[in-house]
């Protein structure tokens, strides 16, 4: 069953729920399995102005992350607009969550027009080397997937204020390779433990 939630919460961070759409199936994808406690499955795509008004007073919390059942840059437009309302509104950090592949979806320089609009990027790196994001991600756009998330990665150097790569610990990762990748373009990394049943 779908419903309409374009907000939640988890401890005193607000999350907006903007699409279900993802450009990677993944393994451990919690969407599938225990999920985080809220029917995030939506009837359809929001509109700007629907998240906006989600909101309401979001002060109360420490933060605003992009982050619910698909890849929220595939609304970059409306990221873009509602992180701009925020900015413009009030004093909170705003975090995105994504697989990466925003270049891909809209062309080059996707990380040039959040500027100013976001404070964090977690960018979900989830494998050392192609062939294991292939096939613990499977991405739709295939082999090119991987190298283009990476250079999503470090087109976000200079742009946003912190960048992090995280990693889901599953077999086959070599989490050390993946530390590595993340020390190479001079951003943040972190290890998340797998959380489905």
């Amino acid at each position: 069953m779908k419903d309409f939630i374009l907000t939640y919460t988890i401890g005193d961070k607000l999350y907006l729920n903007c699409t279900n759409r993802c450009t990677c199936n993944c393994a451990f994808c919690i969407r599938k399995k225990s999920g985080v406690g809220y029917n995030l499955w939506l009837d359809r795509e929001p509109e700007a102005r629907e998240v906006i008004a989600a909101l309401g007073d979001p002060g109360r919390f420490s933060e605003v992350v992009f982050c619910g059942y698909g890849e929220p840059l595939i609304r970059l437009d409306l990221v873009k607009e509602v992180a701009s309302y925020i900015k413009s509104n009030f004093t909170l950090p705003v975090r995105i969550n994504t697989n990466g592949h925003a270049d891909l979806i809209h062309g080059q320089g996707s990380a040039l027009g959040l500027r100013g609009l976001v404070d964090q990027i977690n960018i979900s790196l989830n494998a050392h080397d192609s062939r294991t994001y292939q096939e613990i991600c499977r991405p739709s756009f295939g082999e090119k997937a991987y190298q283009a998330m990476i250079s999503f990665a470090r087109s976000c150097v200079g742009v946003i204020p912190e960048i992090t790569l995280s990693v889901v610990e599953w077999p086959g990762v070599d989490l050390e390779r993946c530390r590595e990748v993340a020390e190479e373009l001079g951003v943040g990394f972190r290890v998340r433990q797998y959380s489905g049943g």
